[in-house]
């Protein structure tokens, strides 16, 4: 994977890094357009190539000059972005809420306490935001409290879709920062960062969609680089307020914590509470939508957008209990590896990221999100570990693309089962490739 042909390799790095970097800048040009006229087809026809094209830039980046090689990957991403920018969102509503509920808190109302559509929020209404916020008929908020202060605090500065767009790809700006100081301080090309910064994942699920996750991700990163350099505690803090922005970011928890160290999950318990303390006036209605409804539109409640327990169920049928059933086991694996990595005794950064990195993979397969962005967590560790399955989930990502409904949709189990299906195939290979190089090690030795 990502091995280029030797005819291609002879041609100067740079040279074949900024003819890469045309041809993907082509294609997100005109994706825009080809969106508005063939939909979701037509946008996985173009940003699959894309994610490809970016695979073989981080294969060439490799072994390009650094100081040329960052302004090429750093003028084309922001050319990009910029470029994004200039589109409303072509797949998500998502960012219309978060302004939503900004404006609600702006007008000192709990912003779980009513959905849009409520008579008692008639007042806050407008032309330009409301009719763009999904499920504004029935659904609270759905999203935690540290995403709600950050909705607070953009909205002051404007309530509008680019100043919320723009407070997120300075998110993103941290996540990139932190990428390069990672690859620093592993002595790993920091040209790498073109596997993140050139992703079509990103360039359209922040910078055009804008969405939250951005902060969820950027929080993660920093919170790991702090407590990978010796600032556990505070970096747990961190990581849990990256999971209060998006929960499955919990996880990440694990690979910072040391056994019996009761410390940190006090800490993570109290931030967890303050942050929450001044939403409580709705009891437990500060869980939102999560809880009310959003599980149970995504298929996890009733286990049909599970892909392991619908592949189960495909084979040998529903039986009653079989979520609950899944969902133990799921925490047995969970549990299970946590335990590995918070006992391996010889924890560097790279390993940390790699465990982090698998974690990830382990929790997105036993979920099986329905949304691309959810898959955006990955997204820093297709530079930093830059393994088969985590390039073949980002990019697989994209098939999930469900904005536009046309004549010709491929069914979401079939979607899944491509997506999720590869990711084994390439952990199986990955496998089988470190068993061999360890067999050749221990026969040169």
């Amino acid at each position: 994977m990502g091995q280029l042909a030797p005819s291609v390799r002879k041609e100067p790095p740079l040279y074949l890094l900024a003819g890469i970097g045309a041809i993907f800048a082509g294609l997100t040009l005109v994706t825009p357009f080809a969106f508005q006229a063939g939909g979701d087809n037509a946008f996985i026809a173009l940003a699959i190539p894309a994610s490809l094209l970016t695979l073989m830039a981080t294969r060439v980046a490799e072994r390009t000059p650094s100081n040329r090689a960052l302004l090429l990957i750093f003028g084309i991403g922001i050319m990009l972005r910029i470029y994004v920018l200039l589109f409303d969102p072509l797949l998500s509503t998502d960012v219309f809420r978060y302004i939503w509920d900004g404006r609600v808190q702006a007008a000192g109302i709990n912003p779980y306490r009513y959905f849009p559509g409520h008579d008692a929020l008639a007042h806050l209404r407008d032309a330009t935001i409301f009719p763009r916020i999904n499920r504004a008929d029935y659904a609270v908020t759905i999203y935690p409290p540290v995403a709600e202060f950050f909705f607070l605090v953009v909205t002051r500065i404007g309530e509008n879709v680019n100043v919320m767009r723009l407070a997120l790809l300075g998110c993103e700006a941290v996540i990139v920062i932190l990428v390069i100081l990672f690859l620093r301080r592993m002595e790993r090309p920091t040209t790498r960062v073109v596997a993140y910064f050139w992703h079509p994942l990103p360039i359209w699920e922040i910078a055009n969609n804008g969405h939250v996750d951005a902060l969820a991700v950027a929080l993660m990163m920093l919170g790991l680089w702090v407590a990978l350099t010796g600032r556990a505690m505070r970096g747990a803090v961190l990581i849990a307020l990256g999971a209060l922005v998006k929960p499955y970011i919990a996880p990440v928890l694990a690979p910072v914590w040391r056994p019996w160290d009761w410390k940190m999950p006090l800490a993570v318990i109290a931030v967890i509470a303050l942050c929450y303390f001044p939403y409580l006036s709705v009891g437990s209605g500060v869980f939102g939508f999560l809880t009310n409804g959003y599980l149970t539109e995504e298929g996890i409640l009733s286990g049909d957008d599970l892909w392991l327990l619908s592949i189960w169920r495909l084979v040998f049928g529903a039986h009653r209990g079989d979520v609950v059933a899944y969902v133990a086991v799921a925490a047995l694996i969970l549990l299970f590896m946590t335990l590995l990595i918070t006992r391996r005794p010889d924890r560097t950064i790279a390993s940390s990221l790699a465990d982090t990195n698998m974690l990830l993979l382990v929790v997105l397969l036993l979920l099986s999100p329905n949304r691309p962005w959810y898959f955006l967590p990955i997204m820093p560790f297709v530079a930093l570990c830059g393994g088969a399955p985590t390039w073949v989930v980002s990019i697989g990502a994209i098939l999930l693309t469900n904005e536009l409904y046309w004549e010709f949709h491929i069914p979401k189990l079939v979607i899944k089962s491509i997506l999720f299906g590869s990711v084994l195939l390439a952990c199986a290979w990955s496998v089988r490739d470190a068993y061999l190089q360890r067999t050749a090690n221990t026969g040169r030795s």
